[in-house]
């Protein structure tokens, strides 16, 4: 009988005594690999699985760097300096991205294979043990959204360019692939329809999971992903109430300084280092699992980087205030770095605090309204002051500059570029260069997808 197989067993070791005298061949299963109908059987079993799911997000090829890193090299223009020997990372940051790059490769592989993951997780939820499974299944839906969003960030057009319900934007797959067959030739959904896909499951997920789970997702992770969508989608209202829904849970501060908003740099043995107060969801990262590619790229060698992206003097002149706490998170090592991953086993801050404050006060300037019973002043002041800055007013514009400020080097750059109609350097922010291409070996393996213009 064929038997699929779609599950690596990690971290197992067989050892098979030697059989000298027997000559009876050995019926051996195999070891690397479990059969279908015996993989998720348990709940124990479907934990598992979705502790693996939270390991490829959090693989440097997604959320582990490489997926905001891209970012913000297509959204550069005199920001960072690079001097990387990465052919890929060279043609990301000249914006003449290739369809055989294999960092873009890798982004779209990591994310589908997160995704079915995740699938899986889902189409055994009846094994889960009845008082897990909400949380279970919530923290199964906020992975699937949150790769979908950014996927579909990156090789669709922006939300706002033309018609986000005919743009093509990325594959939808809600149900696990076990085998390669005409079904597995799935086209590539619309943006809208991807977008929705992805509010549907965090709103799922917001409902089902509990308001503390450690450092996995929580019902504030949830609404912080969809504060970060709506807002996107230049819906400021749910943006605005959905930031609001974190910033009212009391569960997160912001850091007494700006430093201490990033995982504390080690003295002597290396150690990882664990979530701030003020991370609504973070990427674990060990001395087992190793560093991360914002550390890799951003750092100098004293901190466990190549550093190969400095960051240039006269952008920081250019964009922060004098007396700004946040220009001592930049650090001189020969070279200009951002000290924010210099941690090499620092956790990879994916949802931020801060970022909500300014996500509300943005909302809430655009909109001429107080969502949340505060001014857009008064959460535009709190992100000031932690930085040692007196309040200025809350215009749209000196909010967008806020956001340069305290989010840069986070992966936001490109997408905020996009979402305000922002030019990047001389390209204007709807061109070709500035959507990832699909990747040639898909396009090669699936007939139905289609190449986005320009490449």
């Amino acid at each position: 009988m064929k038997k699929t197989y779609i599950y690596q067993v990690l971290f197992l070791s067989i050892l098979l005594g030697t059989v000298s005298s027997c000559k009876k061949p050995l019926d051996i299963d195999p070891v690397d690999t479990i059969e279908q109908s015996a993989a998720l059987n348990t709940s124990k079993d479907v934990e598992v699985a979705l502790v693996g799911a939270y390991a490829d997000l959090g693989n440097s090829s997604f959320y582990g760097g490489n997926a905001q890193l891209m970012a913000d090299f297509l959204a550069n223009t005199n920001a960072i300096n690079w001097g990387g020997t990465f052919e890929e990372l060279t043609q990301t940051i000249n914006k003449r991205i290739l369809k055989t790059n294999s960092f873009v490769n890798t982004v779209w592989s990591r994310g589908y294979k997160t995704i079915n993951d995740v699938n899986n997780v889902l189409s055994a939820i009846d094994k889960v043990d009845a008082a897990k499974q909400d949380r279970v299944s919530g923290e199964a839906k906020f992975i699937r959204a949150a790769v979908y969003f950014d996927l579909v960030r990156l090789f669709g057009k922006a939300y706002n360019d033309g018609s986000p319900t005919t743009n093509p934007g990325v594959p939808l797959v809600t149900t696990p692939t076990t085998a390669i067959a005409d079904g597995s030739y799935v086209s590539r959904a619309t943006v809208a329809a991807v977008y929705q896909q992805a509010i549907k499951d965090l709103t799922e997920a917001e409902a089902a999971l509990p308001e503390t789970n450690g450092f996995f997702a929580t019902k504030y992770a949830a609404a912080g992903m969809l504060a970060r969508i709506y807002l996107q989608m230049g819906n400021y209202t749910e943006a605005a109430n959905a930031a609001s829904r974190v910033l009212a849970s009391g569960e997160y501060t912001l850091a007494p300084t700006y430093s201490r908003a990033f995982p504390t740099v080690p003295t002597g043995t290396a150690q990882p280092g664990s979530n701030t107060v003020e991370d609504v969801f973070a990427m674990q990262v060990t001395t087992l699992t190793g560093g991360n590619s914002l550390n890799t790229y951003y750092e100098s060698s004293n901190y466990g980087g190549r550093g190969d992206a400095t960051i240039s003097q006269a952008w920081i002149d250019a964009n922060y205030e004098e007396g700004d706490d946040r220009i001592n998170s930049f650090y001189e090592d020969g070279d200009l770095f951002t000290a924010k991953f210099a941690n090499q086993y620092g956790n990879v801050p994916i949802i931020r605090l801060a970022e909500m404050y300014l996500i509300r006060a943005e909302c809430n300037a655009r909109l001429a309204s107080s969502i949340g019973g505060v001014t857009s002043i008064e959460d535009l002041a709190v992100v000031r002051e932690r930085a040692g800055l007196e309040t200025t007013s809350a215009t749209v514009a000196n909010i967008l500059q806020e956001r340069v400020r305290e989010l840069s080097f986070e992966g936001f750059a490109l997408h905020d570029a996009k979402r305000t109609q922002t030019n990047v350097g001389n390209i204007a922010w709807n061109a070709n260069n500035l959507v990832f291409p699909i990747p040639q070996r898909e396009m090669d393996a699936n007939k139905n997808l289609v190449q986005n213009p320009g490449y």
